[in-house]
């Protein structure tokens, strides 16, 4: 007897890749060179919407999706978008910039990839196609999938530092000489 797993669905599918390509995207919030890393998650993003829209059986075009992209980017509005540029540029600076840079720019560029890819399933799954993707209707949207990652994802890296820091003690406790 033999048991076969259903196919996943696309949601499922889609929201599995948003996944995936969240963590590239804050990968590559730390590339340390200026503006290169926001090449890098700008394609990183594009890539994701090749995916998410392949799993829904939906046509994609490249340069669409590039401009989809820069529009969604767009709608958060002039403060998020500095904060990525000022966030990318800083790493010029040694020391407190590139730390500075290192420090916002992963989960920035994180929640922008979480809301790209949020609204993108939201709208296929509503029966949108590629071709009629409005990104000034989904503008409300995407601001609060963005918000609701940055949420998730700075949550995430304070666990993360708090599980490092407590490591590094238990280490550090370790390698002392014992008197």
């Amino acid at each position: 007897m033999t048991t076969e797993t259903a196919p996943a669905s696309a949601q499922t599918e889609a929201e599995a890749i948003t996944n995936k390509y969240v963590g590239w995207a804050m990968g590559a919030g730390l590339i340390p060179f200026p503006l290169a890393d926001l090449a890098a998650i700008i394609g990183i993003q594009v890539k994701m919407l090749s995916e998410i829209s392949k799993a829904y059986g939906i046509e994609f075009s490249e340069n669409r999706g590039k401009s989809i992209v820069g529009s969604l980017i767009g709608g958060l509005g002039a403060t998020s978008i500095a904060v990525s540029i000022v966030g990318s540029v800083a790493k010029i600076v040694p020391g407190l910039g590139s730390l500075f840079g290192i420090a916002t720019l992963p989960v920035v560029s994180g929640a922008i990839t979480y809301a790209v890819g949020k609204t993108f399933t939201q709208h296929y799954e509503s029966g949108g196609t590629f071709l009629t993707f409005d990104a000034e209707a989904t503008k409300e949207s995407f601001v609060k999938e963005y918000k609701s990652g940055k949420e998730k994802l700075t949550t995430i890296a304070k666990n993360a530092d708090s599980k490092i820091d407590s490591l590094a003690d238990s280490i550090e406790s370790k390698l002392r000489p014992s008197s």
